[in-house]
């Protein structure tokens, strides 16, 4: 979803399609169409070793909700060599409460447990969860205490993650959402690629140049 679409998105209209794995020709990215590289590298939070891949994502998109299982399996088979982080994007003032919830599941350690549950509250349930209250409540009806989702919500390290998951998407230059970040070098979505299959193709195209050349 690009920033221009959320009128759309409100309206129950795509911004653009996806297309299956079959429809996707499989070839080499072509830098400046399928993928972006950035002028300056982000620093990343991989060790040694390891690349880095981050997934830019909202609660409230629609293609992230339709992507989430899709990425949920590429997530259980990337390579040992590869650290993916996700982070929530702040676009306007009222993503932030639910780019903080995020960071309270992680804090939590219940992003396993909470992560796809929230999609499916808010895009199949039709759950209106776009402030704290509304959220803390939903938690509560879902096994996390709601003065604990509140206390840690408020606490200086989710609202500092929050702030830092802010600034890495204007890093990034993050147009829209599902995106990628890649070893903090390369920028992808679906709206460069044409399809999130195709992106995750350039994405693994990537992990394998940067391999390469270490």
């Amino acid at each position: 979803m690009q920033r221009r679409d959320f009128s759309l998105a409100a309206l129950g209209v795509s911004a653009w399609p996806f297309l299956t794995h079959a429809q996707t020709a499989v070839k080499k990215p072509e830098e400046g169409i399928e993928y972006i590289a950035l002028d300056k590298r982000v620093p990343t939070e991989a060790g040694e070793g390891k690349i880095e891949v981050i997934e830019f994502f909202w609660y409230s998109c629609p293609h992230c909700n339709a992507f989430e299982p899709r990425f949920g399996q590429w997530l259980k088979a990337a390579p040992k060599d590869v650290v993916v982080r996700r982070t929530p994007v702040r676009f306007r003032d009222n993503f932030e409460a639910q780019q903080r919830t995020y960071y309270v599941f992680e804090a939590l350690g219940l992003v396993e447990t909470l992560h796809a549950k929230l999609f499916h509250a808010i895009h199949v349930d039709r759950q209106p969860l776009d402030n704290l209250s509304a959220l803390a409540a939903w938690a509560d009806k879902n096994g996390l205490p709601a003065q604990k989702f509140t206390e840690t919500y408020n606490s200086f390290a989710v609202v500092t993650k929050a702030r830092r998951a802010t600034q890495l998407q204007e890093t990034f230059k993050v147009q829209g959402v599902p995106s990628f970040g890649i070893a903090g070098r390369f920028y992808t979505d679906g709206a460069l690629t044409g399809s999130m299959d195709r992106a995750l193709q350039v994405v693994e195209y990537l992990v394998s140049e940067v391999r390469r050349g270490r």
